[in-house]
């Protein structure tokens, strides 16, 4: 018998109790918009996405869950503790119960709320949620002890995968060093290769489509981009009316926000780009001069970034100045070594992300672990039926 089963034996045979969350903590959302975020602020900024953006003001100094009311619902949970700022759509969930162990809760929100959430929706898709549904969700109380075990449990999994990240990132460090070695071309004049401005290889698309034609693989958005990947996530929010620019395979998307500009995707489908999004496609006349992998390789340098940043107009919402990227400097050699570039970095590439292979298939593998030991140590019998409460 492990020590969990022993204290669940000695403490709580013969189940444990429930509780709905209005009677144990306090629900609310933040005042703070994203065009407040500043990339080098004093404090996180927690919005509907699994990125956490920084702010100079906090709103909030506590221990509580942060979940998204619109996007990702059932799919995002940050743990907080400190100061912080908070989204007007996201919502905190702040324990009063001193019965409750919050990093306990956390683990639970992340197992229950979802299936607890779709249950309640017309749709399998849940497109934001009010403060009643999540105060009438019900949560195990346990004796402190026994919350305590499972959390101690539980965050040597988490502490594992960090681990991992951290050395899948100084992997992907070490590829950005390697990719910026390839791309060091002295200018022509000086033995080396031609060099043009961004604006004479590539366009901004500029074609527009109705967003209700589109789905969450097709429609591109500031959150659903990755920084710096062959890939992007899907985001299930997408406008309902209106229209966005048509993309095409084999154009470059970038985010247009200062806090995004690192966000970088090469299309592989059809589909539409929130106004957030710089579309760059190459021009037809300069289709035998480079190839979209390789201006994707270009634009994804920290060089690129930082050029990109520096022409941000002032404003709530800084963006990058569309005229001035395409002023961008880029190296152009023949396209053999285009490919030959492109293709050694696709294999550097595949080493550090590939899923099948390496450090992301052993994160996978302890994710699954993770996964299904947190659903085994957070069952529990209850005391007595639970009853489904009113979502008011």
């Amino acid at each position: 018998m492990s020590h969990l089963e022993a204290l669940i034996e000695r403490l709580c045979p013969d189940g444990v109790e429930f509780k709905i969350v209005k009677d144990v903590a306090e629900v609310g959302t933040g005042r703070s918009d994203r065009k407040d975020a500043v990339q080098e602020g004093a404090y996180p900024f927690y919005v509907r996405s699994k990125e956490i953006q920084r702010i100079n003001h906090f709103e909030y100094d506590e221990t509580a869950i942060v979940i998204p009311g619109e996007g990702g619902i059932g799919e995002i949970f940050h743990f907080v503790t400190g100061k912080y700022a908070l989204h007007q759509r996201a919502y905190r969930i702040h324990f009063l119960d001193e019965t409750i162990n919050v990093r306990f809760a956390y683990y639970w929100f992340t197992v229950s709320f979802g299936r607890f959430i779709k249950a309640r929706a017309v749709n399998a898709t849940v497109s934001s949620i009010r403060k009643p549904m999540i105060e009438g969700f019900k949560i195990p109380v346990p004796p402190l002890e026994v919350q305590e075990e499972i959390v101690r449990i539980l965050d040597k999994f988490t502490a594992l995968e960090a681990e991992l990240e951290a050395e899948l990132e100084a992997r992907r460090k070490q590829y950005q060093h390697y990719r910026d070695q390839l791309l060091s071309f002295p200018e022509f004049e000086r033995g080396g290769v031609f060099w043009k401005s961004l604006g004479e290889v590539a366009c901004y698309a500029k074609t527009r489509i109705l967003v209700d034609v589109l789905d969450s693989k097709t429609y591109v958005g500031v959150d659903n981009l990755l920084p710096s990947q062959k890939g992007r996530t899907d985001s299930r929010y997408i406008p309902n009316t209106g229209t966005a620019i048509r993309y095409q395979s084999g154009d470059v998307l970038i985010g247009n926000i200062r806090p995004y500009l690192k966000k970088i995707w090469l299309a592989d489908n059809f589909g539409g780009a929130s106004g957030d999004i710089l579309t760059i496609r190459i021009m037809p006349e300069a289709s035998d001069v480079i190839i979209p992998a390789y201006l994707y390789v270009v634009l994804s340098t920290e060089t690129f970034f930082t050029f990109a940043t520096n022409t941000s107009r002032a404003g709530s919402m800084p963006r990058g100045d569309k005229a001035k990227i395409l002023k961008y400097r880029i190296p152009v050699p023949p396209l053999e070594e285009q490919k030959r570039i492109v293709a050694i970095l696709d294999k550097f590439d595949a080493l550090v992300n590939d899923l099948s292979t390496g450090l992301p298939a052993e994160i996978e593998a302890r994710r699954k672990q993770y996964n299904h030991y947190r659903d085994r140590l957070l069952t529990f019998k209850p005391i007595e039926p639970i009853s489904e409460p009113l979502d008011g």
